[in-house]
């Protein structure tokens, strides 16, 4: 079983300072993993991924040891058969990043383009809320909200959307429906 947890953890003991630098590294060269046709399988497939990745690495600079942190734990995720999980293990590590450096993580998704005026307002009211000094904010358009947002900060989660209410509502609706259908007794 994949836990993407402990993954990041031991890439963000092993790049120690370096740990913002280094995941930029592993997140170039895992796209250039993603690029090479074919697939990594059985043994030595971690070698043959090291000549592919330290060719890709001259551009990034091979003195550096970001690059080098990079290089080796691919090939370890590789090795173990692990590589399939890279997307989740680059939001963990991106996450716990962030985390160290005390900026918060927010998703909001509208049903549509949010303007600069209410994305500011919904970070300085985050802000206060919360009390991160800073915010890294994502957005997303899905009109199938019909209306307002989904906030996701961490684990937290707040349905604001126009479908979220209509779905409460009809929920709420649902569970009353004995004293709708039956009207009134006496």
């Amino acid at each position: 079983m994949f836990h993407a947890g402990r993954w990041a953890g031991a890439f963000l003991s092993v790049s120690g300072k370096d740990a913002g630098e280094a995941f930029l590294c592993l997140k170039a060269l895992s796209a250039q993993v993603k690029n090479v046709h074919g697939a990594f399988f059985g043994r030595g497939a971690e070698v043959k991924l090291e000549k592919i990745l330290r060719e890709s690495a001259a551009v990034l600079g091979e003195e550096n040891p970001s690059v080098e942190y990079a290089i080796r734990f691919l090939c370890l995720l590789v090795e173990k058969k692990c590589f399939r999980n890279i997307e989740p293990l680059l939001q963990r590590i991106e996450q716990d990043i962030n985390r160290q450096k005390g900026i918060l993580d927010v998703t909001v998704e509208s049903s549509a383009l949010m303007d600069g005026s209410f994305e500011k307002e919904l970070e300085r009211m985050i802000k206060e809320k919360t009390g991160a000094e800073n915010i890294k904010m994502k957005t997303r358009v899905r009109p199938e909200l019909l209306g307002g947002y989904l906030l996701r900060i961490g684990g937290y989660y707040v349905d604001a959307s126009l479908k979220g209410q209509l779905e409460s509502m009809s929920a709420h609706l649902g569970g009353n429906a004995n004293f709708f259908a039956g009207g009134r007794n006496g």
